[in-house]
């Protein structure tokens, strides 16, 4: 995740000698260090923004400069991290049987009910010419995740809606664990029985390789472990960890600040969103082109839900009770980022549906068509849309989501920045994210790419950027 923001775009290539399909002959100097200091440097960066919050207040900067004065040893401050056990992994084992049976249902209603379908879908092709098939039912996931955690709170007080909160820094050991193994099993997994040969990429680096993924789709049988990984357990649970963070709050204080309630809300649009449209999420980055490796495995494991989730948990111990004016204007400010993040994506999606024969605003949509190479080496032709939020700038949806992400940490105020790290660091994933794409689409299009960029000139904000 955070290698989007240091890496160059490495482009595709075949292999010379072999059909398995190439990162490149070395990796960079600059590369290798990169991923030497992510690999290090973000577990670490996790418990410390864990620590900040719980002892001190959510200031980044008071346990650094303490360090830095020598007021503060490296063993004090491990002193202040939290402590692994047995019930956190309890929780998590539980957590996680329950994702896999609700990834399975529409095979296990199958077995029971011949007609179901299910949300049975093909994915992209990939390089090498396979097309696999996933069954899309994350948004049912989602609904029986949320109605069994509230039962069993609100209706069979088997627990309190806290639970995860009050285990939050045991989870914080479990999740890393569980990350490492998932990524140490896809690495082996690569080399002695992978899924699919031919979508391999080797760089020749064994940490590079262990970083970025060998496999495309790894699976055991039909469990696919990048749309596992990806979409559940720690999307699923994002809206679940603010609802415990929310009930924490209140049984800190006796109340829920209204900043906490925008929280919620304003991340559930965006959960939501993304299961509504789980089919259309295979044709992204992420599953269309990101290999699974440790970037993937540890990422969705311990930095989505621990670093994503970063507004709820500065609000429990900093609670922000906003002005009525405010509390408006970031509802108003999120609801403006969720429409253009929604509404651009739906135009693409339709006006490729269509074929191009699709109206935005009552008039037709405008467009270019480019041509590429496939790899049959055929001619094939696509359109670009040049019109609607397509027109405007050429990754509408990345500004869109930006300015929800903005919302979410104006509703915690303007005391700490560590609020606002979501938005600093989706901001540097996202741009350099539009320019590895662009990298691709130039060298996919050609001139036709050019022709694109001048009839949509800008990339996220139009007339500035």
């Amino acid at each position: 995740m955070l290698v989007f923001s240091i890496f160059t775009y490495l482009e595709e290539i075949m292999s010379k000698d072999s059909k398995i399909w190439a990162r490149t002959s070395d990796v960079s100097l600059i590369s290798y260090l990169g991923t030497l200091g992510i690999l290090l440097f973000t577990p670490f960066m996790v418990f410390y923004f864990y620590v900040a919050v719980m002892s001190f207040g959510g200031s980044l900067w008071e346990p650094a400069a303490l360090m830095m004065s020598g007021k503060m040893t490296l063993g004090e401050f491990w002193t202040l991290c939290p402590s692994l056990s047995g019930t956190a992994f309890l929780i998590f084992g539980v957590w996680f049987l329950l994702q896999v049976c609700f990834y399975y249902l529409p095979d296990i209603l199958h077995a029971f009910l011949p007609n179901y379908v299910g949300g049975n879908c093909l994915g992209a092709v990939t390089p090498a010419g396979n097309q696999l098939r996933y069954n899309i039912n994350g948004l049912q996931a989602w609904c029986l995740s949320h109605l069994l955690f509230l039962m069993a709170t609100a209706l069979l007080g088997w627990f309190s809606a806290s639970i995860i909160f009050d285990n939050w820094g045991g989870l914080l050991w479990v999740v890393n664990i569980v990350g490492y193994a998932v990524a140490i099993f896809a690495f082996v997994k690569a080399y002695y029985f992978p899924s699919h040969p031919q979508d391999r990429k080797f760089s020749g680096n064994f940490l590079y390789d262990f970083y970025m993924g060998i496999e495309l789709n790894p699976r055991i049988g039909q469990f696919d472990f990048k749309l596992f990984f990806n979409g559940r357990p720690g999307i699923v649970a994002w809206t679940l960890i603010n609802i415990s963070f929310a009930a924490a709050q209140y049984n800190l204080y006796g109340y829920v600040t209204n900043s906490m309630i925008l929280v919620n809300f304003l991340h559930a649009l965006y959960v939501v969103y993304f299961f509504w449209n789980e089919a259309w999420y295979l044709r992204t980055i992420d599953i269309h082109h990101d290999h699974f490796g440790w970037m993937l495995a540890w990422g969705d494991c311990v930095w989505l839900p621990y670093m994503y989730t970063l507004q709820g948990f500065y609000l429990v111990m900093n609670p922000v009770q906003l002005s009525l004016p405010f509390t408006l204007f970031v509802l108003a400010f999120g609801l403006l980022g969720y429409f253009i993040f929604h509404s651009a994506n739906r135009q693409k999606d339709l006006f490729r549906k269509s074929d191009g024969e699709y109206r935005i605003l009552g008039k037709p949509a405008s467009f270019l068509e480019v041509s590429y190479s496939a790899a049959d080496g055929k001619e094939r032709r696509t359109k670009l849309l040049t019109s609607g939020w397509w027109g405007m700038a050429r990754h509408s949806n990345y500004t869109g989501d930006l300015i929800l992400s903005l919302a979410y940490s104006l509703a915690c105020g303007f005391e700490h920045v560590l609020p606002y790290f979501y938005f600093f660091f989706l901001g540097t994933l996202l741009i350099h994210r539009c320019i590895r794409d662009e990298d691709r689409c130039r060298k996919k299009y050609g001139e036709g790419w050019n022709e694109y960029c001048r009839q949509v000139p800008y990339r996220l904000i139009p007339g500035i950027f």
